[in-house]
């Protein structure tokens, strides 16, 4: 390819290979700094923090919380993320190529497998329905995203966002709260997160408004109806 002396931000829309990563502006740096913080893999965590500290569910014994948490630590994050790195340095693949529809589909295989183990070690435990919910949507969620992934590539950050809100409004059902205030919060996380993925060039904006609604379905059905 030739070289050009046209300024980075004119050739915007359709940069040389590489270049962003030789070079990026505050804009792609944050975007990336949001993928990396907001990943899929926090969700059932972060939807446990909030059942048992903003929930009447906070009124139970802290070791309890503690060793549910930590539970859930291992197998939703701790595990998935394990499984994957050591899957990238064996095949020598760094988040570029993970971000290919075609080669995604043994992460998704490791998640969905470390979200199973979860759940039966839950059911093992005796653990509330309506706790567990949180983990079966996860994982019907995994399962409809790698579904999709063998036509066409979703966002799996955003399906995590609309997990999480779809979650949101179960649990308002389920323990009648009004979740008007934290509905904003997501919803505002949702969009901040689907523009930091479109931003970086991973998806576009239908794969980012599709992860969402996957989302939002399997967290209502997952937790009111399953």
């Amino acid at each position: 390819m030739e070289s050009t002396n046209i300024p980075d931000q004119l050739t915007y829309h359709e940069p040389e290979p590489g270049l962003r990563d030789r070079h990026p502006d505050a804009l792609f740096v944050a975007a990336r700094i949001i993928s990396m913080i907001f990943t899929p893999f926090m969700v059932p965590f972060v939807a446990f923090c909030l059942l048992f500290f903003f929930t009447y569910l906070r009124i139970m014994p802290l070791s309890y919380k503690i060793t549910v948490l930590v539970l859930v630590y291992c197998f939703t994050i701790l595990l998935p993320m394990l499984g994957i790195y050591l899957f990238q340095k064996i095949n020598g693949w760094g988040v570029r190529e993970l971000g290919h529809r075609e080669k995604r589909f043994i992460p998704y295989g490791l998640t969905i497998l470390s979200y199973m183990a979860c759940l039966l070690t839950m059911y093992r435990i005796h653990l509330p329905r309506y706790m567990s919910g949180v983990v079966v949507a996860a994982l019907i969620c995994m399962v409809l995203c790698t579904a999709v992934n063998t036509k066409w590539k979703v966002s799996t950050h955003m399906a995590s966002s609309g997990l999480m809100v779809g979650g949101l409004l179960s649990y308002s059902l389920i323990f009648q709260f009004n979740p008007v205030n934290w509905l904003c919060f997501f919803v505002l996380l949702a969009g901040m997160l689907g523009s930091a993925r479109i931003i970086v060039r991973q998806h576009s904006l239908n794969e980012v408004a599709c992860g969402f609604f996957v989302g939002l379905f399997c967290g209502i059905i997952g937790i009111l109806f399953i």
